[in-house]
């Protein structure tokens, strides 16, 4: 379908904006202007009954966690939520809006993790920070009300990648075993060679030249697995994975690739593309897109049922 009018007034608003794209920008001014951007066009938050901040162990000092608890009783489901922006820019506050929704709308607690970012942290920093942290998330259900039994990993764009290798880790390496991966738009080839890269490269926010510049400060092997998830070796016994797309997206091969070779693995799989849009149109946008807040209500109806009902193979019929 042609790109939704709203995203098309929200793109025109950035065009007539004057502002340099990020990828022209230093990193601290590229930071400062997406957080600004999403304050403006992002999802406001919802009430929870509790928002704590503090900190996880990581292999190289504290891992920042904002702690996202809803109404009711535990023990709670959980969803590890991991930002986008490229591993270089975003933080918790981006998708402070969408954290909250989630955890009303899937009544579980969402854990959302500030992983260390290049080009100060390169490859794979983020990636050993996102393990711990969710590792941490485990040890620590009792205080946090949780049943370590329910744990999902999530993320948008580079933390969908996250959470992707994230669960590939933990299969490999010992658990804890998770429930379910939720990955919006995730990056899973770092290689990008796809007819969605080549068609979309230019004139969606999401450009050729900003990933190329994520890339370099990202500093990793595309051929390597936890850089591109979708070139590990084995992707049997993971689990079950909702994987959200945009038309407009250069990363929509790649994720829906993923959702292939997931499918072809025996790993339960909904895959829905989200026509019309853009990347970033939910975690980032959906304050300004209608149809990136009905995508995060989807995500939080569906997480709810999932947890609900164990996600079992009939939620994928």
């Amino acid at each position: 379908m042609s790109l939704d009018a709203q995203t098309q007034a929200w793109l025109q608003g950035v065009a007539d904006s004057g502002l340099p794209p990020l990828n022209e920008m230093p990193v601290a001014d590229a930071r400062a202007t997406y957080k600004a951007v999403v304050a403006q066009c992002g999802l406001l938050p919802e009430e929870v009954v509790q928002v704590v901040d503090t900190t996880a162990p990581g292999p190289q000092g504290d891992i920042p966690v904002r702690i996202y608890t809803p109404k009711g009783s535990g023990a709670f489901p959980v969803l590890v939520y991991f930002h986008g922006g490229g591993w270089v820019i975003g933080d918790p506050d981006v998708v402070d809006g969408p954290c909250t929704l989630l955890a009303n709308r899937a009544h579980a607690v969402v854990v959302s993790v500030d992983y260390r970012k290049a080009p100060e942290n390169p490859f794979p920093a983020a990636v050993e920070d996102a393990v711990a942290a969710t590792r941490w998330v485990a040890r620590h259900a009792a205080e946090l009300n949780i049943d370590s039994d329910r744990i999902a990993v999530g993320g948008d764009s580079a933390g969908g990648n996250l959470a992707a290798v994230t669960a590939l880790t933990l299969r490999d390496e010992g658990g804890p075993k998770l429930i379910g991966q939720v990955l919006l738009y995730p990056a899973t080839d770092c290689s990008r060679d796809t007819v969605s890269a080549r068609e979309n490269g230019e004139g969606y926010f999401l450009t050729t030249a900003l990933l190329d510049w994520f890339g370099d400060h990202y500093q990793a092997d595309p051929d390597d697995w936890r850089a591109s998830p979708i070139k590990a070796a084995d992707h049997s016994g993971l689990p079950p994975a909702l994987v959200v797309t945009a038309e407009y997206d250069p990363l929509r091969d790649e994720g829906e690739a993923y959702a292939e070779k997931l499918r072809a693995a025996g790993v339960p799989v909904q895959a829905t593309r989200y026509d019309g849009q853009i990347h970033a149109f939910a975690a980032n946008l959906a304050g300004a897109i209608d149809f990136g807040r009905a995508a995060l209500e989807d995500i939080g109806d569906h997480l709810r049922t999932a947890f609900r009902l164990g996600w079992t193979p009939r939620l994928w019929e």
